[in-house]
């Protein structure tokens, strides 16, 4: 799962669609892959977060862009090195 959101104006609910969709995956009996730290992060909530992880790629266009192509190559290795075949 990955979300795109403005924790900077939104950070009570930061990216909180990427959480209701894990939820709805995992329901299903999916294997859920790709968990991401929370780490560099300005929110203050999100339904996308479980155990302190976020439940995939989070990125901010907004406030962090300069972040979001090393972020996103980084998540592509880790879900390599959990299995997901690309």
């Amino acid at each position: 799962v990955f979300g795109m959101g403005d924790q900077e104006a939104y950070g009570d609910n930061y990216c909180d669609a990427a959480g209701e969709l894990y939820d709805l995956f995992e329901a299903k009996g999916c294997k859920m892959l790709g968990l991401t730290s929370t780490d560099g992060y300005n929110h203050s909530d999100s339904k996308a977060e479980r155990d302190g992880k976020f439940v995939g790629l989070m990125m901010d266009e907004d406030n962090q862009y300069d972040l979001s192509e090393d972020r996103a190559k980084a998540w592509v290795e880790q879900l390599k090195s959990e299995g997901f075949a690309f």
